[in-house]
């Protein structure tokens, strides 16, 4: 038996995961949990780490129609007619950065004087320096340099990446 891609239907994750374990097939659906902002309040989310896409394992001859029929699954992830067996290693690594099926990303800690890039907001593709963080540990001060002047901006963590 190996591990197999299984496309779904959108936001059909969870019926397709139910539906192929109440058939007897093993299911893996990792899902991802981070901070988003939601009307501006900055909440946890969790939600799929692939979107429309979970993982089986079932012996394709044995079981491919079932798979393939199953609620709220479109097809099996195929290659030229075959459907595409999913390495045992990658399933494995997933797992070990998940716990019960959820990993959780934690924004990078910076150090003072790192060159960062602004990802989200209305300072997104600006590029400045790390300069400290504030007492919420939410929020940093990130040192601007724009028009031929510097500028202290103040921005959440999680909207930041090393450049």
């Amino acid at each position: 038996m190996n591990w197999y891609a299984i496309h779904t239907k959108p936001r059909e994750e969870t019926l397709a995961e139910t539906s192929l374990q109440r058939e007897g097939i093993e299911t893996f659906y990792p899902r991802l949990r981070r901070r988003r902002t939601i009307r501006r309040v900055r909440r946890w989310v969790t939600g799929p780490l692939f979107p429309c896409y979970i993982f089986a394992r079932f012996d394709a001859n044995a079981s491919r129609r079932l798979v393939c029929y199953a609620n709220g699954v479109t097809n099996i992830v195929s290659f030229g007619g075959h459907p595409a067996v999913v390495d045992d290693d990658i399933i494995a690594a997933i797992v070990a950065h998940a716990e019960d099926d959820v990993v959780t990303v934690i924004p990078p800690k910076f150090q003072p004087g790192d060159l960062i890039e602004i990802q989200e907001g209305p300072f997104r593709g600006l590029q400045g320096v790390f300069e400290r963080e504030m007492s919420d540990s939410e929020r940093v001060v990130v040192l601007l340099q724009t028009l031929a002047t510097a500028a202290r901006v103040q921005v959440p963590r999680d909207q930041l990446a090393k450049v």
